[in-house]
């Protein structure tokens, strides 16, 4: 039987994900170590590690079946994929963050926004009808306002520490997202039968 091919997340996601699997008897063959590529002790499964905001990607292209990722990934990329289960973990928020004490009015004049999620920012800002210019950047966008680099930032949150370390406050909450379990839709109609068995089990797995 050819294994599914299951695209995992590196960083924060990777080990409630592989705790998760464990629960329901699917366990890495092998250490991980710094394999990319591993299959699962009953070799049914074959993981694939890549970075977060490639998952989408390789399910939605066929090069993983399913994949785990984070709900902030899903809402920058909106890539054609099936969204059949949300993992309750993960949690996080999508937030604007400005200097503490700064009001959220931007009296009519553009605001710099730094973010890694210039489709999120954009659609909101567009959405408030706020006047923005979008600075993206891949790390460190707390920084950006107390350098000058940015007026504001839109970020994920989790427990609101590094925010509060760089003397920034959430201002506006743009989203919440939990990680979610995602198939791709040929995976669906061709292993329809297997997927569905893995979504029950870890389904069973998950806080009622």
């Amino acid at each position: 039987m050819i294994p599914l091919r299951v695209a995992l997340s590196k960083g924060r996601l990777l080990d409630p994900a592989l705790a998760l699997f464990s629960r329901i008897g699917v366990t890495p063959a092998t250490d991980i170590g710094r394999e990319l590529v591993f299959a699962s002790t009953d070799n049914r499964y074959r993981f694939l590690l890549v970075k977060p905001v490639d998952v989408p990607t390789y399910v939605e292209q066929g090069a993983a079946d399913i994949g785990v990722t984070g709900g902030d990934v899903l809402l920058e990329t909106d890539r054609d994929v099936l969204r059949p289960l949300d993992l309750a973990f993960g949690a996080c928020r999508i937030v604007v963050a400005a200097p503490i004490g700064e009001t959220a009015n931007p009296n009519g004049r553009v605001r710099r926004i730094a973010t890694k999620y210039p489709r999120i920012a954009n659609r909101f800002f567009e959405a408030q009808q706020i006047p923005i210019e979008t600075i993206v950047l891949g790390g460190s966008v707390e920084l950006a306002p107390s350098t000058g680099l940015a007026d504001w930032i839109v970020d994920l949150v989790e427990t609101g520490h590094t925010l509060s370390a760089n003397c920034l406050e959430p201002i506006a909450e743009i989203a919440s997202a939990h990680a979610q379990l995602i198939v791709n839709r040929a995976s669906q109609k061709i292993r329809r039968v297997e997927i569905a068995d893995l979504i029950n089990r870890l389904s069973k797995e998950l806080p009622c």
